[in-house]
């Protein structure tokens, strides 16, 4: 069964070059990036996802995060401009994407400034995080694109990790799952669960319950497969070097505007 279409863009040869804001740098294996990358791609694939792949971006180190470069709700695509200048070469080819798919496509101007990592949402609640990558007037123009097509927009403090999804994500249920330490507001979600081990707070939903999710987090896959859900562990240790985790390497668009 298809799920939906899922944007994935290719690493550049360039990756290991990748900003890191709060890690310290480790060395990062460009080839076995590659192939991570690749078993990414399966994964969605084999789980009912049809991968559209951006062109690649050779001079962009950090391109392969797709999801930093549009935010999609309902039947409009939100281009980002994100927060370091260097990675707004990245948001043309996302662009001539989501346009080809027929989404109604609306920027982000200056002096906003939005990266789609900081956008998490939970049914049409859409949490924004504040205080990294993106500034209050991002949130303002967020907050217009997708109110009127029926958003609840939320702006929440972001200060201990790169992105707002760097902390947290959801689960099918809807329950906002975080590791604590890098979580700053947890009250800001009704409903928040927290997990042992700082990867285990990512997840991609694919669908009748499986959650993409990091290989480095067993006992976190240990808690949701408790929970009745299905754990699909990928290896992305390359990428989580440089403050990525499985959200960041697509967009995931499950209600695609073209059959």
């Amino acid at each position: 069964m298809v799920q939906g279409r899922a944007l994935v863009r290719r690493p550049s040869g360039r990756v290991a070059e990748g900003i890191v804001t709060h890690l310290e740098r480790q060395p990062v294996d460009a080839a076995l990036a590659v192939r991570q990358w690749e078993g990414y791609v399966a994964a969605l694939r084999e789980n009912g996802w049809e991968t559209v792949e951006v062109p690649p971006e050779e001079d962009a180190p950090d391109g392969v995060f797709v999801e930093d470069t549009v935010v999609v709700f309902r039947d409009v695509a939100l281009l980002a401009r994100p927060g370091a200048a260097e990675r707004r070469r990245e948001v043309a080819g996302t662009e001539a994407a989501v346009a080809e798919l027929g989404y109604g496509v609306r920027r982000v101007e200056a002096p906003g400034t939005l990266d789609g990592g900081d956008v998490l949402k939970v049914g049409g609640t859409v949490y924004v995080g504040q205080g990294g990558r993106t500034n209050a007037d991002g949130l303002r123009q967020l907050r217009a694109a997708f109110e009127p097509a029926g958003a609840v927009v939320i702006g929440v403090p972001v200060r201990s990790v790169l992105h707002l999804k760097s902390a947290v994500t959801a689960l099918p249920d809807g329950s906002v799952i975080g590791f604590p330490e890098d979580v700053d507001a947890p009250s800001a979600f009704p409903r928040f669960r927290p997990v042992p081990e700082p990867e285990g707070a990512h997840v991609v939903l694919l669908g009748g319950g499986r959650l993409l999710m990091s290989a480095g987090a067993p006992r976190s896959a240990e808690l949701f497969a408790g929970l009745g859900y299905e754990p699909v562990p990928v290896d992305i240790g390359e990428f989580e070097k440089l403050e990525g985790c499985v959200t960041c390497l697509s967009v995931r668009l499950r209600e695609p505007v073209r059959p």
